[in-house]
Parts: structure tokens; sequence; C-alpha cells
């Protein structure tokens, strides 16, 4: 009986529609790394300013990525600036140090912030907070809404420039 009900969550729909505040904002990564990994979704683009307050150092989201990661697979990070994801989450860098092959990250250092988009954008579903300060926004799976922020993300993706290296070089 346990089993089913397992099941069950497993396939419950993603968030459709908007949310509101950190908590939901962050349970919402936290759903959308672990659907990647279980549907075996081949691309994602992950937008913020800078990620501080996303929960990317959390070991249930390293899990998650790490499920995702494979051959064929592709992850786009884009920031302006990766100082904050770097200082506050130490699995996610070593994730990404490990995975540096399907991996590419940009950077806008000299874009606005407060214009930035913070999304995760997938072929599957998308989500995207309107109003980072208050964590608020909207999700789904609908293919206008896909193809709009995809379309955004690479106008600002063609402004980016590779960042935030995998490993660093000494002499």
């Amino acid at each position: 009986m346990d089993d089913d009900k397992g099941q069950d969550q497993k396939q419950a729909p993603l968030t459709a529609g908007r949310f509101a505040g950190r908590v939901d904002f962050q349970q919402l990564v936290r759903d959308a790394l672990a659907r990647a990994a279980q549907e075996g979704w081949r691309e994602l683009i992950l937008s913020d300013p800078d990620f501080a307050d996303w929960p990317l150092g959390e070991r249930a989201v390293a899990e998650s990525l790490g499920a995702w990661s494979a051959a064929g697979r592709r992850c786009t990070l884009l920031a302006c600036r990766f100082d904050e994801l770097a200082v506050r989450h130490a699995r996610f860098v070593s994730w990404r140090r490990s995975w540096s092959h399907i991996i590419e990250a940009r950077a806008c250092g000299s874009a606005d912030p407060l214009e930035f988009p913070s999304a995760i954008w997938s072929p599957a579903w998308v989500m995207q907070r309107l109003d980072p300060e208050r964590c608020n926004g909207y999700a789904g799976p609908e293919p206008e809404r896909r193809l709009l922020l995809r379309e955004s993300l690479n106008e600002w993706l063609a402004k980016s420039s590779p960042s935030f290296a995998a490993t660093t070089l000494g002499l």
C-alpha cells in the first residue's frame, strides 16, 4: 500500500500557476530538479542574478543533480555574478566540478540584477520569479510560456560570456 502512495507522489505534476514566497520558490527548485532526474530532461537552464537564495547547496538537490547527470544532458548556468553561488553552495560547486563537461556557465557582469531573469527552463516545464525580492512568480508546462522564457534567456545568453570555471589553474 505504501508503494502505491510513493508511486502517486512521483507522478504528481509539477506546480502550475502562481507561487509566492521564498519557501514555495525553494520547493519548486527542489521539485523541478528531482523531476528532471526522474524524467531525464535533456536540457536545463538555471538563471539568476547570483543564485544566493536558491537551495543549491542542499543534499537533496545535489542528489537530484547527480541522478540527472548523464551523457547527452546539458545544463546552462546564467548569472550576473557567480560569487555568492561559489560561497554559499559548496555541494553544487563540487557537482559542477565533477560534471563540467555537461555544464556551461555564463555571466552578464554588466547586467542590472533587477532586470535579470530568475528562472528554470526545461523542454517540459518552466519557473520564473517575476519579483525575486518577494519570490513571487509563475510556473507551468505551457508551450507558449516555455517559448517566451527561452527567447528571453537566449537574448541574455547572447550578451553573456563564459564564466565560473570548474577548476582554477595555479602556478
